[in-house]
């Protein structure tokens, strides 16, 4: 059964494992509630190696797509009838879409990432560009910023093969990359830096980043939202860097599925940050 013939409540959900500690359903339930439309998005506990039978037993009750979370955004990508170019790029799908049965995947990390760096820090510059981790999020985000103007990468990655491959597959002209002892040194110059690793993140191992070597011109970023601020956020608001945290991509992140599925492009305003950053902290 096809979500056309399904009742006119639209039935969404994340799937991950684990996935209680998601904020998505909060999130659209926001917005579900905002504009007035019938819909529901709830959380599905899925493990890795089941996502093929999740998706199948979707489309069979005639959901409108799901998100998908951490671990199973790569596992996903194989198991799509139709993706389009940016989960190519990322190796991930987090947003799918069940349209005629039909698995249409997405991956809206890197949308996310420069819409919220638009709204909350426009004067951003991508003259030199430094991203610490190359996991999916950092090759989406490349991806995106590059689209967008970005003139020159530096990768800091502990394992830099996993680098070399991002360059390569992006035929980036304009990169380099830099082991983790040298990452001090790789800020010298930088106009942006973008931490998309887990480190710093609530339970993690933190991040060990002195700053000494970066203007103070420069925008620093965190993908991590949990805490809100992190510890780098913290210094580098310190010494005066203009500074954007990792919760404004994960709002605009939701953007791409709510339009896709509830037909609106939904708003992130300060209200929603509020409401949706007390959660996370």
């Amino acid at each position: 059964m096809s979500e056309e013939v399904a009742n006119d409540t639209r039935q969404v959900c994340v799937i991950g494992f684990p996935v209680s500690h998601s904020l998505s359903p909060k999130l659209h339930g926001w917005w579900l509630d905002k504009y007035g439309i019938k819909g529901s998005y709830t959380t599905m506990a899925v493990p890795s190696g089941n996502v093929k039978n999740a998706l199948a037993m979707l489309v069979q009750r005639g959901y409108a797509g799901c998100n998908i979370t951490a671990p199973l955004k790569e596992e996903a990508l194989s198991l799509m009838d139709v993706h389009d170019e940016s989960c190519l790029m990322s190796g991930a799908v987090n947003t799918v879409v069940i349209k005629n049965g039909k698995l249409h995947g997405y991956n809206s990390d890197g949308f996310g990432f420069v819409e919220s760096l638009h709204q909350r820090q426009p004067k951003w510059d991508g003259s030199r560009v430094v991203i610490i981790g190359t996991g999916g999020a950092s090759r989406g985000i490349i991806a995106s910023l590059r689209a967008k103007g970005a003139k020159h990468f530096i990768l800091v990655n502990r394992t830099p093969e996993k680098a070399e491959k991002i360059i390569k597959a992006f035929s980036l002209d304009n990169a380099a990359v830099v082991p983790w002892d040298k990452r001090e040194a790789a800020l010298e110059g930088a106009s942006l830096l973008i931490n998309c690793s887990t480190l710093g993140m609530l339970e993690s191992p933190k991040l060990d980043l002195p700053l000494n070597a970066l203007p103070t011109t420069a925008t620093v970023c965190d993908i991590v939202y949990r805490p809100l601020v992190t510890p780098l956020l913290r210094a580098a608001h310190a010494r005066g860097n203009p500074v954007l945290e990792g919760l404004g991509m994960l709002l605009h992140q939701g953007r791409l599925g709510f339009e896709h599925w509830f037909g609106k492009d939904p708003e992130v305003t300060p209200e929603l940050y509020k409401y949706i950053g007390g959660l996370a902290a």
